[in-house]
């Protein structure tokens, strides 16, 4: 109830994450949008936004739409008509969500993304300028994933991601993801809520050991384990993640007057900088190094940089500048950082001492693979 009473409390720049399937129109209704539902959290949001707080929404449901308005019975599996549908369903949601807000005088902005659109340093950086002019513009930012271009290495996976990336990105002081079930289940997928997650690894390691995951349907792409990730991505760079129901009267006025209502994710003790968060949490990795249990200890107990030494593997093909994934000898994720060496350079010298570099290569280098102040270490790991 700590964090409840005080991060919660004191937040005041919040991502607030909505499924499709809370978007949907209840069975035996006509397929469709619930426009009541998207009014009700316009309502909130507004309510919010006249107390002082600026609310970034992430809007799943453009598939369903879609598959409203032309009449299909069920998500397209094809992927030009998948994006063709998205295409359709984006301008219907769209016109729901500035229909919604323009009852109480608010504008909105669409702000549709792919995956790689965060990969890239400057992009980054203008997907958070834009977003936060849209706030200082006293306008509601919608953000949704860019179905109609996204295919695989493009695609987030699902809406969660986005809102976590976009979290990090502006940063808030908290992600909600609001879902169709209270919370964070027991490991059997039954009751009761979990009240609080201090190791989101953990979990991780036992959900993907189920079969089925609660809270995954026929028009969502997501699941449990999606939003567990995306929480990861968020405490991971020192913020708070939550996942409530959204069926909840109020939801998320409640949850941020520190209710007792959903799953809270605690967040590391360190605070990311921007730059960091990118590097760390944002960016997907061009190749992967494992390393030593020498190394290992170094860079995450003494906080130094990578050395050609403890290098005992290199995946992939990458170039200087590169975010490269550190491994430890178990395969577990321990560390990201931007890389002094292309592949083939690092390939020479890894095991190497620096002093042997210069005559390995041909000319001076960086003694460092990754040096320290471009080494993110991950405080829970990746199991």
């Amino acid at each position: 109830m700590e964090l409840r009473q005080t991060v919660l409390k004191s937040a005041r720049r919040v991502v607030v994450k909505i499924g499709t399937q809370l978007l949907a129109r209840p069975k035996g209704q006509t397929p469709g949008i619930d426009t009541e539902y998207v009014a009700d959290i316009a309502a909130q949001i507004a309510s919010l936004r006249a107390a002082g707080y600026d609310i970034t929404l992430v809007s799943s449901g453009a598939v369903g739409a879609g598959c409203a308005e032309l009449g299909l019975g069920k998500r397209p599996t094809d992927l030009a008509a998948l994006q063709a549908v998205a295409a359709i369903g984006q301008r219907r949601l769209m016109t729901h969500w500035h229909e919604a807000f323009s009852t109480h005088g608010i504008g909105v902005g669409q702000v549709l993304l792919t995956r790689t659109d965060f990969d890239d340093r400057a992009r980054f950086l203008n997907i958070r300028n834009c977003v936060s002019h849209l706030h200082a513009l006293g306008c509601i930012a919608v953000l949704n994933e860019n179905d109609t271009v996204s295919v695989d290495e493009l695609s987030f996976g699902d809406n969660d991601m986005l809102a976590a990336l976009m979290c990090n990105a502006l940063p808030a002081d908290a992600l909600l993801l609001l879902t169709a079930v209270e919370g964070l289940l027991d490991d059997n997928g039954k009751g009761p809520v979990i009240d609080l997650v201090s190791n989101i690894t953990d979990r991780l390691s036992a959900l993907r050991q189920l079969k089925h995951a609660a809270g995954k349907t026929d028009w969502g792409t997501g699941g449990i384990q999606t939003k567990l990730e995306a929480a990861r991505v968020v405490t991971e760079a020192g913020l708070l993640a939550i996942i409530a129901s959204g069926k909840e009267p109020d939801v998320i006025r409640r949850v941020l007057a520190g209710e007792r209502l959903g799953t809270v994710f605690v967040p590391a003790v360190r605070k990311l900088d921007a730059r960091r968060r990118w590097i760390g949490l944002t960016a997907r990795p061009a190749g992967t190094v494992t390393i030593d249990d020498g190394a290992v200890n170094a860079i995450s107990k003494r906080g130094t940089s990578l050395l050609a030494t403890g290098v005992a593997q290199i995946t992939g093909r990458f170039e200087p500048g590169d975010i490269l994934m550190v491994r430890d000898a178990n395969g577990r994720e321990i560390a990201r950082g931007l890389t002094n060496f292309g592949s083939e350079e690092l390939r020479l010298i890894q095991g190497k001492r620096s002093t042997e570099f210069a005559k390995t290569l041909g000319r001076s280098v960086y003694a460092e693979v990754i040096h320290r102040d471009n080494l993110v270490v991950l405080t829970q790991g990746e199991s």
